[in-house]
């Protein structure tokens, strides 16, 4: 996926409009289509807090003529490849309840239905997902911050409730996950955490590109690892030089 490529609340839109005309075309007028919107798209459309997101993931109920919709729409419109996919049903945030918990949000061309995951659904997939480098912590105190100024808050036992039902238990989730949570319910200025996280999140980004620009120019040592062993890595020798920093001015 480019991130050179980022699409709006308003361009999802246009871009899902242009899709279930597509898909009429190649489908007929009689099978209908369903998508659940999860991931920044679903924040996106239902939310103010964030700009932004590179992809539209969703869960994807359509004949096979979907997929050429997908393709033909992406290159008639100059969007990335992979711009709508269901790639994140092969990850661990991945629930086939998701769309027994999904809201209506629009339909398209008459034919194409899209839904978005329920609030504290979509919370749980995002404490599931638990990455520093994306956007799900600033995600999580989003929604929840907007629920709470609506006059609509999202509890803690709602939180969890939703967690054993996609997942199978609270205790599934990573340990900084619940953590984070536990650390948002009691928190009295959620716009100075989200602040906060949205630092912490980009810098976790600089972090990476960091990494990959270096190992792609062809550092010695620098080796295939997951996001987060190479933030822990960073980190770590970060720490590392901290306190010999410290040490040194104690001398």
């Amino acid at each position: 996926m480019s991130y050179d490529f980022a699409f709006t609340s308003d361009s999802i839109d246009y871009y899902l409009r242009a899709l279930g005309r597509e898909f009429r075309k190649l489908n007929g007028k009689n099978m209908r289509a369903e998508l659940v919107l999860v991931g920044g798209a679903s924040v996106l459309v239902n939310y103010g807090f964030r700009d932004s997101t590179y992809d539209i993931d969703a869960v994807i109920a359509a004949s096979s003529a979907m997929k050429d919709a997908i393709n033909n729409v992406g290159e008639r419109l100059g969007l990335p490849r992979g711009w709508l996919n269901s790639d994140f049903t092969r990850t661990e945030s991945f629930s086939p309840k998701l769309v027994q918990y999904s809201n209506y949000y629009k339909t398209f061309s008459n034919i194409l239905e899209v839904r978005t995951v329920a609030a504290e659904y979509l919370i749980a997939m995002k404490l599931m997902a638990g990455r520093e480098y994306k956007n799900d912590q600033t995600d999580i105190i989003g929604i929840i911050n907007e629920h709470e100024r609506t006059g609509h808050p999202i509890t803690r036992e709602m939180i969890v409730s939703a967690a054993e039902t996609l997942y199978g238990g609270w205790p599934v989730l990573p340990k900084s996950s619940r953590s984070l949570l536990d650390k948002i319910i009691v928190v009295d200025d959620l716009n100075g955490l989200y602040l906060q996280y949205r630092e912490s999140e980009s810098a976790a980004r600089d972090i990476l590109s960091e990494f990959h620009a270096k190992r792609a120019a062809g550092a010695n040592g620098l080796k295939p690892a997951s996001a987060q062993d190479i933030l822990d890595i960073a980190r770590n020798k970060m720490n590392k030089t901290a306190r010999a920093a410290k040490e040194g001015n104690d001398d």
